[in-house]
């Protein structure tokens, strides 16, 4: 399938990246986490408090066997932060298209979402440190499902869509 999955660490731009990216192949962007809250007709907070994480988890995995099911290519498609972290979804990831990794730093992401109420899992009491631990813990696992990494540091949007493609296409 012609698409590109942008999966990451929330924060890293994936939705930002995302619609740069399709404007620029002329592809359709889509955000799973839009597509789930459409459908559930509740915001993600809402879905995780109502529900728990295990439930939006699986909701995660039944919009990436449908996104599949449809066959709809040309697509730029932003995930959840935590998509690729269910094993049962990574295979599905790959077999959507092109796995891009969006790989930022602790700093770059906190000073991204520090002050983002809508961020389930860093509404703790250091959400700093939560960040660099959930950092820790999936960069393996990005690093495992991507076909690219891509560094977006202090880069522009528009500059890191510019170099996915350039790298899709010198390989």
């Amino acid at each position: 399938m012609e698409n590109f999955v942008l999966i990451g660490y929330m924060g890293s731009g994936k939705t930002t990246v995302g619609q740069k990216l399709a404007v620029l192949k002329g592809f359709t962007f889509v955000d799973t986490d839009e597509m789930i809250v459409e459908q559930q007709k509740k915001s993600i907070n809402e879905i995780f408090a109502s529900q728990g994480e295990e439930a939006f988890r699986q909701m995660e995995t039944e919009l990436l066997r449908q996104l599949i099911a449809d066959g709809s290519e040309n697509r730029v498609i932003a995930t959840g932060g935590g998509m690729p972290i269910k094993e049962e979804n990574r295979p599905l990831l790959s077999a959507l298209g092109t796995v891009v990794y969006l790989k930022a730093t602790p700093t770059t992401i906190y000073n991204r979402v520090k002050y983002d109420k809508n961020r389930p899992l860093l509404q703790c009491e250091n959400p700093r440190a939560k960040i660099c631990e959930m950092i820790d813990q999936r960069n393996p696992i990005y690093e495992a499902v991507a076909s690219m990494i891509v560094n977006v540091g202090g880069e522009s949007h528009l500059k890191v869509a510019k170099e996915i493609l350039a790298r899709y296409y010198n390989t």
